[in-house]
């Protein structure tokens, strides 16, 4: 019997092998559509809606496995497919056809809105994250599973193969690059 969530995880919901898979595969639907909600709730800007940025998501990872998945790597990889549709979404709405190259003109009117001054851009942070992906590939799933997959440390130590103290070490070691990357573009 599992105790620790690593059942694995049914990836075709038309196919239900067990009323118990039908339940696991509502579970994981459940936990794409709270990353996806979280992810949105970090960059309210974005004109992506929780649904759509859940089912594509779903849609992404559907065809990479043909049976079950262990809880932690669905994680991870949902976290992975969330990051690179908010960047590619983002990409395209500033793609020159959508007058990207022109200066944007924002109306201030006083009113703080959540999330505005302390979500960093989600282009500076895919170019920071592929950075450290090219030094630190391990570092740069941390902080996927992390930061896009709100996943806990003991769940990337399992995921990853590797004790706490390590996720712990990698964090601050990660969290130290990424800022140090983002202060130099904002500077720029």
């Amino acid at each position: 019997m599992d105790t620790e969530g690593n059942r694995g995880v049914p990836t075709d919901p038309g196919h239900p092998r067990t009323k118990g898979d039908a339940d696991e595969f509502a579970q994981t639907y459940a936990c794409l559509r709270r990353l996806a909600k979280r992810e949105l709730l970090r960059a309210p800007q974005q004109s992506i809606n929780t649904t759509v940025l859940a089912h594509e998501a779903y849609l992404k990872l559907r065809g990479v496995f043909g049976g079950e998945v262990p809880r932690g790597r669905l994680l991870a990889l949902a976290a992975k497919a969330m990051r690179h549709l908010l960047v590619d979404h983002v990409r395209a709405m500033t793609a020159v056809k959508r007058g990207g190259s022109l200066a944007r003109i924002t109306l201030h009117t006083g009113i703080p809105v959540q999330g505005e001054q302390s979500a960093p851009d989600l282009l500076v942070m895919d170019q920071a994250l592929r950075a450290l992906e090219a030094r630190q590939p391990r570092l740069a799933t941390l902080v996927e599973c992390r930061f896009f997959g709100g996943m806990e440390f003991e769940e990337i130590a399992g995921h990853l193969g590797i004790s706490q103290a390590t996720v712990y070490r990698d964090w601050r070691a990660a969290r130290a690059f990424l800022q140090s990357h983002l202060a130099e573009a904002h500077e720029a």
